[in-house]
């Protein structure tokens, strides 16, 4: 890989293991970074505190919010938390919510994946809904029961891209399969985000913030996972890459 090769922060999630406690992220989203979107992931531990993300955001092109088992903390969008809104990583939270803010102010990419795309929702003021499923009318978004990650993470169901948006002058269509592992989703969109694609069921599935100039979207779905292979997953991570190299050839 070239020494010009951009770099991509990705906030950490919290793990208990053998007595420790790990800042970790998931290698399929650091393998995406790397293989379609041509940049160099950045693990940034959940113990940064505003003054290190600065630091960090001085010196990266881009920034990728991951997926997670964990779930946002529903006090951080005014709701009392209930077993069902379980299990929470605060410190992840705090790290995401300081990162995505100034991301945005800075101008530099964004791409939030599932609980990213949900703490993007959250961190502009808008709010969750949990356990979807529920809800009369609404399909089941969970993970199938799959002894594979290839069936786990298998392209489910179509959503709806909105014509005309920035999602669609990347994928260069009206409708794309997805993946489907998720259990909440926005509830109250926040003010500063526009929806760029919705399920049959009419759950956002993808946003943009309304304000940047650049490249920010959210997305509910997991295309890091077959960014190798499917069309919209690898046009989407091929954007990203060249969004983080015109960033960082402009700084």
């Amino acid at each position: 890989m070239p020494d010009s090769a951009t770099l991509i922060a990705v906030p950490a999630d919290t793990r208990r293991f053998e007595n420790y406690e790990w800042h970790a992220a998931p290698s399929t989203y650091l393998a995406a970074i790397m293989a379609t979107a041509g940049g160099v992931p950045v693990i940034v531990p959940a113990l940064a505190d505003e003054a290190a993300v600065d630091v960090v955001l001085d010196r990266v092109d881009g920034v990728l919010v991951t997926g997670s088992a964990s779930n946002v903390h529903p006090s951080r969008y005014g709701v009392e938390p209930t077993p069902a809104h379980e299990p929470f990583d605060p410190a992840r939270d705090r790290l995401t919510e300081t990162m995505i803010r100034r991301a945005i102010a800075r101008e530099i990419p964004l791409l939030a994946i599932c609980r990213g795309h949900q703490e993007l929702n959250v961190a502009l003021g808008g709010s969750l809904a949990t356990e979807i499923q529920e809800f009369e009318g609404r399909m089941d978004h969970r993970a199938p029961t799959h002894p594979e990650q290839d069936g786990r993470f298998a392209l489910r169901h179509p959503v709806a891209v909105e014509p005309g948006g920035r999602l669609a002058a990347i994928v260069g269509a009206e409708t794309v399969e997805v993946n489907s592992l998720h259990r909440q989703a926005i509830d109250r969109l926040a003010d500063g985000l526009t929806v760029e694609a919705r399920a049959p069921d009419g759950t956002v599935e993808a946003v943009s913030v309304t304000s940047a100039g650049g490249f920010a979207l959210g997305l509910q779905w997991h295309p890091e996972y077959w960014a190798a292979s499917d069309p919209a997953s690898r046009a989407i991570f091929e954007a990203f890459g060249e969004a983080a190299r015109q960033y960082r050839r402009a700084r």
